[in-house]
């Protein structure tokens, strides 16, 4: 059975600040923003507030693989179902060993890897990325006949830059 650890906290108090507490992650650690003026028992009721708000929050964006696969079979019906069953992918899954691309396909086996770095996306997006992927089961180069199956989703070209900015702004 495996114990969830309590992640590493920082808590910054703020003189600016007076009633209002926030947080957010920050990597692997947690940072809280509290008013200077509560004392050492208000700080911690509230570290433990804000962590269990993370943690909800988080647990309802956790997107399973189950959830990854009925999307891309809806995305199969919606752009790629003139292909018939060489669109269908043996597999698709959210990975976090791909740090310097989105998504990646083996077409010899069917298996179609996207990176958890999109999990929180819009999901205009994560569509994006999960049809470029599937488009390679049919056409594995990125030649014009891939890009006119990608072209198909009407927010290609908006994803791609959406990408492209976090991209840039990530140094990736």
């Amino acid at each position: 059975m495996a114990v969830a650890r309590k992640p590493v906290v920082e808590v910054r108090r703020s003189q600016r600040r007076r009633r209002t507490v926030s947080a957010y992650r920050d990597g692997e650690r947690v940072v809280v923003l509290i008013p200077d003026q509560f004392s050492r028992a208000e700080e911690s009721e509230w570290v433990d507030r804000m962590l269990a708000r993370l943690a909800a929050r988080e647990g309802r964006f956790a997107r399973s693989d189950a959830e990854l696969l009925a999307r891309a079979c809806r995305l199969i019906g919606l752009y790629l179902s003139d292909h018939g069953s060489v669109a269908e992918p043996a597999s698709v899954r959210w990975v976090t060993n791909q740090n310097g691309r989105w998504g990646s396909c083996t077409p010899a086996d069917r298996t179609i890897r996207i990176s958890h770095r999109i999990q929180d996306m819009p999901d205009w997006v994560i569509d994006y990325v999960l049809l470029h992927e599937l488009a390679h089961l049919i056409v594995p180069s990125h030649n014009a006949t891939f890009w006119s199956l990608v072209a198909r989703y009407p927010k290609a070209e908006r994803a791609r830059g959406y990408l492209e900015g976090v991209a840039a702004t990530a140094g990736i």
